[in-house]
């Protein structure tokens, strides 16, 4: 963060470069249909734990429980897509916060979801039945100086609507998976 930067104080949250954020906000306007390709290298370690590698970054372990074979070191890849959406909703919720100079006291999500996992990969039960998540429900707790719940109730559905990942939850996403 540069020194010049305005810093806008968020309650209990650390602060956010307004600046920089009103900058980002400028070139989504300038240029809104730039494409940003994501990357992300997955390498099996042993059994059902595997080390992804985004940027630059230590590895994010994803790994299963114990009931589903695995060393329990780690969230599952289902665990983890919950707290993917958690967290792009949480980044949004306290982006648009700050963009309406509203300061955060308190933002926390609980989510769950609800599947099926008898199919256990292709390998268990392959009845038909809806294979992924066939329920999702997210409770924000958000409190803000000032903001009322209407408010805040807007803010949340103003956020699911333009969350990338709650996107990629909500409609189908075109997936290709080759050798």
């Amino acid at each position: 963060m540069s020194e010049t930067a305005e810093v806008v104080l968020t309650g209990c949250l650390t602060p956010i470069d307004k600046a920089g954020l009103e900058s980002l906000i400028a070139a989504g306007k300038a240029n809104p249909k730039v494409i940003k390709t994501l990357k992300c290298k997955t390498i099996a370690e042993g059994r059902f734990r595997h080390l992804n590698m985004i940027r630059n970054l230590p590895p994010y372990i994803v790994d299963e429980p114990p009931g589903l074979l695995g060393d329990d070191t780690a969230p599952n890849p289902s665990e983890a897509s919950l707290a993917a959406l958690g967290s792009c909703l949480a980044v949004g919720l306290h982006a648009n916060a700050v963009h309406r100079g509203w300061t955060v006291r308190k933002l926390e999500l609980d989510l769950e979801g609800d599947l099926n996992i008898t199919g256990v990969w292709g390998t268990g039960d392959m009845s038909d039945k809806p294979v992924g998540f066939t329920d999702v429900r997210v409770k924000v707790d958000m409190e803000c100086d000032g903001i009322s719940a209407e408010e805040i109730t807007a803010l949340i559905a103003h956020v699911k609507k333009w969350s990338p990942v709650a996107n990629t939850f909500t409609r189908p996403v075109a997936l290709e998976i080759t050798a």
